[in-house]
């Protein structure tokens, strides 16, 4: 897929970038696998902000991704189309199983319409297939990977992301994440074969804020330009530098501040953390 670029008539087309759709060849989605979507606009149950910037945007419709693939083991499925899908970075592929039922799954790069893909832990590793992550031949990427057997697919789910199997041990199997993590997975999890499509997604220039609102974010206010009411870095005499380690409003440090929990329960399952 190629990037579309724009000739500089205004100042926000000038170096603005956008998505080709080249590899989209159905524009309508299927009525059958389509939700409503409500916005929140940020908003928890009882109406207070829980999210901040988030607001306003194109309306909306879900599309049913099976995330899982596990109760289609060794039904053959055909891919139909490749479509957009408002909701992700990643293309969904609208494939039908020999017994007649159609399903959204995520689009690897490569997947074309006529493809045939399997479920299964004695498939083929070949695209667009999904298998137990201990079939998975060593050195090849999967996306969608389950955290818990039967989970369905939980990380590795956007535009050109994949995850390297480096290894086996015992029951478990090290993945590489994209962000450089290497992590252990129970092997009896499953992923899909390849690398997901929109490659060039992260390449992409908004150009201008109009651009961000359609996508339903909102303007972000620097904590420094504020009141110290307001944020733990606002306040001052003129232009200061926050007078702290850079945080977010509630405190939490960021920009290389350490977060996490150290007795969370996954940290055994870390072999080496993200750079």
């Amino acid at each position: 897929m190629a990037l579309k670029l724009y000739k500089p008539t205004t100042p926000a087309r000038r170096g603005m970038t956008g998505s080709g759709f080249s590899e989209i060849t159905q524009s309508k989605p299927e009525k059958s696998l389509l939700r409503p979507l409500k916005r929140t606009g940020g908003r928890n149950g009882q109406g207070r902000m829980t999210a901040r910037h988030r607001g306003g945007g194109h309306k909306r419709r879900y599309r049913l991704i099976d995330f899982r693939r596990r109760d289609k083991d060794g039904v053959p499925a055909t891919v139909q189309s490749i479509q957009y899908d408002p909701n992700r970075t990643t293309r969904i592929a609208l494939v039908q199983y020999s017994d007649g039922e159609r399903r959204y799954v995520l689009a690897p790069a490569g997947l074309k319409v006529g493809d045939t893909v399997l479920n299964g832990d004695k498939v083929e590793p070949r695209t667009g297939n999904c298998m137990n992550l201990m079939s998975v031949p060593l050195g090849l990427f999967v996306h969608n990977v389950e955290l818990k057997p039967g989970g369905g697919g939980k990380i590795v789910r956007s535009a050109g992301t994949s995850a390297q199997v480096s290894a086996r041990e015992g029951k478990y199997v090290h993945l590489i994440m994209p962000s450089g993590e290497v992590r252990r997975v129970l092997g009896s999890c499953r992923g899909t074969i390849g690398q997901l499509s929109n490659i060039e997604h992260e390449a992409e220039n908004l150009g201008k804020a109009g651009r961000s609102r359609w996508l339903g974010r909102r303007p972000k206010v620097r904590g420094k330009a504020m009141n110290p009411v307001a944020h733990p870095m606002g306040g001052g005499e003129g232009r200061s530098n926050g007078g702290r380690h850079p945080c977010s409003r509630t405190g939490l440090l960021a920009k290389g501040g350490k977060t996490r929990n150290p007795r969370k329960y996954s940290n055994r399952l870390i072999l080496r953390r993200r750079k």
